[in-house]
């Protein structure tokens, strides 16, 4: 698809290949609450299947399609803020419990990944999922977060150390 404008049936077909992957990169940019990673998802397929967001082929479809959902989730969040400071509701309610990703509760330490995952930076935690759990490169990242690959690398490298550093702490070793 690089290099041409994709037909609508094209970026149909190209959005239901990347659901699952653009689901697991919505929920991690939405703190893993589901209903808010639904609503963003369902907001950036939008911006593309109605044109306000267009691919162009400066990178590849899959890395351009995680930009346009992280701007979503930042601009959902922004607007969440907002929305949470006129509602008269606000600060009465309680807050709903965080859904689970099966991926990790599969796994014996989970939990303990998740709450160490928690403790990185966003940039870190950002960085970490993509290139572990999309399988995409530094540099692809550093395109979908908007900086550049030297500091992507950066805090990549931050990232993986403190969350070693933070599973030591809590008793799960390594490979």
């Amino acid at each position: 698809m690089a290099g041409t404008t994709p037909t609508r049936l094209h970026l149909e077909q190209s959005l239901r290949e990347l659901h699952e992957a653009s689901w697991g990169w919505a929920l991690s940019c939405c703190a893993r609450q589901a209903q808010d990673a639904d609503e963003v998802l369902q907001k950036s397929y939008l911006k593309v299947l109605e044109g306000k967001a267009r691919f162009e082929g400066r990178s590849s479809f899959r890395t351009w399609l995680f930009g346009v959902i992280r701007r979503t989730a930042q601009e959902h969040r922004r607007w969440s803020l907002v929305r949470s400071f006129w509602s008269p509701l606000s600060g009465r309610e309680a807050s709903p419990e965080r859904p689970h990703d099966d991926r990790f509760e599969a796994h014996e330490h989970g939990a303990l990944l998740l709450e160490a995952l928690a403790g990185l930076s966003a940039r870190q935690r950002e960085l970490l999922h993509l290139v572990f759990y999309e399988d995409l490169s530094i540099s692809e990242a550093a395109v979908i977060l908007g900086v550049s690959v030297g500091t992507a690398r950066q805090h990549y490298e931050r990232g993986k150390a403190n969350l070693a550093a933070e599973l030591a702490r809590r008793g799960v070793e390594g490979p």
